[in-house]
């Protein structure tokens, strides 16, 4: 008995010894098989792309600790992306430039978002193409209340007297223009501006032929803002509302139709009324 428990024991360990050195074997190469395909596909190549390493605000003059290369598929590589870190911070070897827009931490660097080689943030570097930048005086009550920011749109009221008579005012009002970014309020040009502030002057974008309205509408008589929702881009129809109509609260009316309007109406006859009363039965 013993010799045969001892031989059951010896082939037990023999097949376990078995078993075990067949797992090791047999193992990798299954995990090498199933990982192979993997290994097999081509690396996807990128494109080099600078994007901001952190949130970059306004006006901020760009350092080498601001920015990061990484790689973007060459089919999502954004137009005029910067393929470089020096070609950001040493523009035609003028210096670093700023930022004219706040950048987003891992957003693309795009010459448009920049100024120019060691600029700074100005109102003309935000200034679109074909475009001016024209500044009339505003007051806290024609400026909105100090609403109206860098990056609104606004409306411009004219506001004139065409009487020569101080006491008997013939005052009119005339929408100048109609959807105009407002590019900077006072000295602050700066588009993240949250805080309302009381301003002397609004420097807004228009064309040229926009800009020799204002200089006329200046001479005339005072300019207000009128401040658009955001997103707003209609084009109101619009007309001279002469200040008779404000006080009449309606349309203006001619000679003829005030006369009529004062003259005393003429007495009603008066009303005849006849009551039959039938008989009961």
């Amino acid at each position: 008995m013993r010799v045969v428990t001892i031989a059951s024991l010896g082939a037990s360990a023999a097949l376990g010894l078995a078993a075990l050195f067949v797992a090791k074997a047999a193992l990798p190469s299954k995990t090498a098989a199933a990982a192979s395909p993997v290994a097999a596909q081509a690396p996807v190549k990128g494109v080099p792309v600078v994007v901001a390493a952190k949130a970059i605000a306004y006006g901020e003059r760009l350092e080498a600790g601001h920015l990061k290369l990484v790689h973007y598929p060459p089919n999502a590589m954004p137009e005029g992306a910067f393929s470089s870190i020096a070609a950001v911070l040493s523009q035609d070897d003028g210096g670093p430039p700023v930022a004219l827009t706040p950048l987003a931490e891992r957003e693309a660097l795009l010459p448009a978002k920049l100024s120019g080689p060691g600029a700074r943030a100005t109102v003309a570097a935000e200034i679109a193409e074909g475009m001016r930048g024209y500044t009339i005086r505003v007051t806290d009550v024609s400026g909105v209340g100090g609403h109206a920011l860098p990056g609104d749109h606004v409306d411009v009221v004219l506001t004139r007297n065409l009487s020569k008579d101080e006491a008997n005012k013939e005052l009119v009002s005339q929408v100048v223009i109609q959807n105009v970014r407002v590019l900077g309020v006072d000295l602050n040009a700066d588009p993240t501006s949250t805080k309302a502030v009381m301003p002397n002057t609004a420097t807004l974008e228009v064309s040229m032929s926009d800009a020799q309205k204002l200089a006329v509408a200046g001479d005339l008589g005072g300019a207000s803002l009128a401040l658009r929702r955001t997103g707003s881009t209609e084009v109101a129809e619009v007309r001279t509302l002469q200040s008779r109509e404000v006080v009449s609260g309606g349309a203006v009316r001619t000679g003829r139709a005030r006369a009529a309007a004062a003259a005393p109406s003429a007495p009603r006859p008066p009303r005849l009324i006849t009551i039959v009363e039938g008989e009961s039965e």
